[in-house]
């Protein structure tokens, strides 16, 4: 299919990781009329190994870059002339940004900034059929008691880490642009996810990997926060409607009404693990080690998704069990993929592969 004959061009960017391969092959796979291109800057978490499956369909491209480079983006919207981008690409690992709040300032802020100043000077002309879709968190909003609250699209932001204010700060700017420059946007704000691909720094994927080889499971503080879960796939399907049905200049909360403390979760974790490799149950229970607890750690987050499901009709499509049965499943049953990004071979591959492109 050749550029002219595209309905519409969409960047992802951040279309290596996580939630942004599931985003990518969802888009790639359901909208052959579309050109999707993948703009992603292949740091650790961004693995191209992750979107195999789909890298040779017509309607997809692969652009590495960095969000942050002007000239890179300018190119990419000029010459494939881009109506649209799902932006993904986030440093978004809080123990990360305590360490280097510098770098998630850099990457989540002044990236953002630079892809909003691309688009608004690209598009200015003619803001229609145009859209600026900025992929949040719910760690903007800080967090909530022990009781029956959720946030809403209305919960005041109160960030507590370096990470969710650096998410905040873009947030901010994407609605600047449309008050101040009339840039179509809408923001979507999500629980955490899980499911395959997702990098083993996060809780599920390295408590998988720790109690198959038999390491500490390192628990903050008594385990006691909480968190609601989302299976990435759902997510994945819920930015899809957005893009296409939400309103302008709206925000959509996307949570899976499923929360769990660390510590019942993570038993979860064990007794799934512990069946699949036919161990006794339980027997991994022992690989708990409570640490001291992280700075600014939020006590709870728990989204309220009424609106997204009432106005597009979006709900989450597994329930929580399921979702880790698939899950746990899909690490075991890949552990080379596992052993392979935890070794960083990955990497250096992929950093040899484009270099100078």
């Amino acid at each position: 299919m050749s550029k002219e004959t595209f309905k519409r061009t969409i960047v992802v960017t951040g279309g290596a990781g996580f939630i942004g391969s599931h985003v990518v092959r969802l888009f790639v796979n359901k909208y052959p009329d579309y050109k999707i291109i993948n703009l992603d800057k292949l740091t650790y978490a961004g693995n191209l190994a992750n979107l195999k499956d789909i890298e040779d369909k017509p309607n997809y491209l692969f652009v590495k870059g960095d969000i942050c480079d002007e000239s890179l983006v300018n190119n990419l919207f000029a010459e494939h002339k881009v109506d649209g981008v799902i932006h993904l690409a986030a440093e978004s690992h809080v123990d990360r940004s305590i360490k280097d709040p510098f770098l998630f300032a850099k990457t989540n802020v002044l990236g953002t900034l630079n892809l909003l100043q691309v688009a608004k000077e690209y598009w200015k002309d003619d803001f229609s059929n145009k859209l600026f879709y900025h992929v949040s968190t719910d760690e903007v909003y800080g967090a909530l008691e022990f009781d029956d609250t959720l946030f809403t699209e209305e919960t005041s932001y109160d960030p507590h880490s370096p990470y969710s204010a650096s998410k905040a700060a873009s947030d901010h700017f994407v609605r600047a642009y449309h008050d101040t420059y009339g840039l179509p946007y809408v923001i979507s704000n999500c629980s955490n996810n899980y499911g395959p691909y997702q990098f083993p720094e996060k809780l599920i994927p390295l408590f998988i990997h720790n109690i198959r080889n038999k390491k500490p499971l390192p628990v903050y503080g008594k385990g006691e926060n909480v968190r609601d879960w989302l299976y990435v796939v759902d997510h994945a399907r819920a930015i899809d409607m957005i893009f296409h049905k939400g309103r302008i200049a709206e925000t959509y909360n996307i949570g899976g009404f499923n929360e769990w403390t660390n510590i019942d979760l993570i038993k979860v974790i064990i007794k799934t693990v512990d069946k699949h490799l036919g161990r006794p149950e339980g027997s991994s229970d022992s690989l708990i080690t409570y640490v001291t607890d992280r700075a600014g750690h939020d006590l709870r987050y728990a989204i309220d998704a009424t609106k997204i499901k009432n106005e597009l009709g979006w709900e989450p499509s597994l329930q929580f069990e399921e979702g880790i049965e698939k899950t746990v499943k899909w690490y075991l049953d890949n552990q080379e993929w596992l052993d392979n990004v935890t070794s960083g071979d990955y990497q250096r591959y992929y950093e040899e592969m484009y270099t100078d492109r």
